[in-house]
């Protein structure tokens, strides 16, 4: 969906209820328009990537990586009005060969061919697989191509998938973690293999460390990896970082947001500088809220807004502002819904 302006000069106000409950408290967005020189360019929207499927795959009564989590999501971003101004694709099922980029493909036919027709299917301590997980998994690494097919192509400028499982514990030949297919390796391997892109970031501030993320593209001098996480937590990794190519960041419990803003001002951000970006992919994890209890890095919705605000303007700078986010962790649908309406709010320009 996109708006053609009768002006060359004017820009348009969208205005955005921040509280249901308090509608006098707005925010705006001012979307430029460029002068006479391009009189016929249009306002485009941002992409939000889902799918009803992704709601159907389920790990048992009182599993934190529950259905009900895309629900508070949904919920939350029509409350703030939020996706009145994304444009809402369906995620398609993620192809063998796009798969086979991130993962070994031997894998992939060994996770097809686990796939019950009944019940559950165990593939780690917490990780199951019901008769609808397959399906949800190819649409939530599939998301992550569609969005980058779309942002490269020019349709949309960013990208919020709003998918699960999740995938940054998923490694090249190992499912663990809640994740099946690594959903941002698949994306970003196909913004490399396909669009031919020479130098993409992909930005983890999931409280647990991403190893899958780590495990797939170690050494690959074409992607820099920049991640914040918890220390001592599952999945007790990334303290030691496996190639050039990783900047990490362990924080100890409870190190709050000044802790958390200081780490990336002083790694995250010269890394990215230096490395200058096409393309930003974000692994969002939100489970590092203080009142989240997966972990107790204690951050709260101020941060995961300033930390996005910051990624946007050097994707600004670097790659044409565009970024593509795919949902990882948060599990207490209250501060996760909060956290990703935060960060949403800025991916959108209503900030």
């Amino acid at each position: 969906m996109a708006y053609e302006p009768p002006d060359p000069y004017f820009s348009i106000q969208v205005v955005l209820y921040q509280d249901a409950l308090n509608p006098a408290d707005l925010d705006c967005i001012s979307l430029p328009v460029k002068g006479p020189e391009s009189p016929k360019e249009l306002v485009l929207l941002p992409a939000f990537i889902t799918h009803a499927d992704c709601a159907r795959h389920e790990m048992g009564a009182h599993h934190p990586e529950c259905p009900e989590r895309l629900g508070a999501i949904n919920d939350m971003l029509l409350v703030k009005g939020l996706l009145d101004y994304m444009n809402t694709y369906d995620a398609p099922l993620a192809t063998t060969e796009q798969l086979a980029r991130a993962h070994s493909t031997s894998y992939v036919s060994e996770l097809m061919d686990a796939s019950p027709l009944e019940g559950y299917h165990r593939v780690d301590p917490d990780t199951e697989m019901n008769p609808f997980t397959l399906t949800a998994a190819l649409r939530a690494a599939g998301a992550a191509v569609q969005a980058t097919d779309l942002v490269l192509s020019g349709e949309v400028p960013t990208a919020f998938c709003c998918v699960r499982p999740p995938g940054h514990h998923a490694e090249r030949s190992a499912a663990m973690g809640f994740c099946f297919f690594n959903n941002v390796a698949v994306g970003i391997r196909h913004a490399l293999s396909a669009h031919g892109l020479e130098r993409v970031a992909l930005i983890d501030f999931d409280v647990h460390h991403g190893n899958g993320s780590e495990d797939i593209f170690r050494g690959d001098e074409r992607v820099l990896m920049c991640s914040i996480f918890e220390q001592g937590i599952y999945p007790f990794s990334g303290d030691d970082a496996n190639g050039p190519n990783m900047v990490n960041v362990g924080l100890p419990s409870r190190s709050g947001s000044n802790a958390f803003r200081d780490a990336v001002t002083r790694h995250w951000l010269p890394a990215l500088e230096a490395f200058k970006p096409q393309l930003i992919y974000i692994s969002a994890g939100f489970d590092g809220h203080r009142e989240d209890d997966m972990g107790n890095l204690g951050l709260v919705e101020a941060d995961y807004e300033w930390v996005t605000q910051q990624l946007l303007s050097l994707a600004r700078r670097h790659c044409q502002g565009r970024v593509i986010s795919c949902l990882e962790g948060g599990y207490v649908l209250s501060p996760l819904a909060r956290s990703v309406s935060a960060h949403v709010k800025v991916l959108i320009g209503a900030d």
